[in-house]
C-alpha cells in the first residue's frame, strides 16, 4: 500500500512551521528532507524518522518499524500533531546527520 496524498498533506500541514522542510515522491512513498538532509519519510501512511541519537532521546517510546521489507528500521512518529516536538525532532535529526555527499557527473 502506498502513502496517500491526503496523508502527505496532513503531515506537511503538521510540519508547516518548520523552516527548510521539503519532500520528494519516490516509488509511491515520500522522502522528507530538513535542511537538505533526508530525515525520514512517509511509508504506507506511517511517518518514520531516522533513529539517530537525538531522535531516540526525543521519542524514547517510539517503536522501530521497517519502511519496507528488508530496509533498516526507523522510528515511528505517533504524535505528528505536537508541533513543538516535531520542530525540535526534525531540526535535531538534521543537525546530527552528516552533510549529503556531492554527486559527481559522469
Amino acid at each position: 500500500m502506498a502513502t496517500s496524498k491526503e496523508y502527505l498533506q496532513y503531515i506537511l500541514e503538521q510540519l508547516g512551521g518548520i523552516d527548510e522542510i521539503s519532500h520528494r515522491a519516490m516509488m509511491g512513498e515520500y522522502v522528507i528532507y530538513c535542511k537538505g538532509k533526508v530525515v525520514g519519510g512517509l511509508y504506507d501512511n506511517r511517518f518514520l524518522i531516522k533513529p539517530v541519537k537525538s531522535a531516540r532521546e526525543l521519542l524514547p517510546d517510539a517503536p522501530l518499524e521497517e519502511p519496507y521489507p528488508g530496509a533498516k528500521e526507523m522510528l515511528l512518529v505517533t504524535e505528528p500533531e505536537d508541533s513543538q516536538l516535531m520542530e525540535k525532532l526534525l531540526n535535531s535529526v538534521a543537525d546530527e546527520l552528516p552533510a549529503p555527499k556531492k554527486r559527481t557527473k559522469k
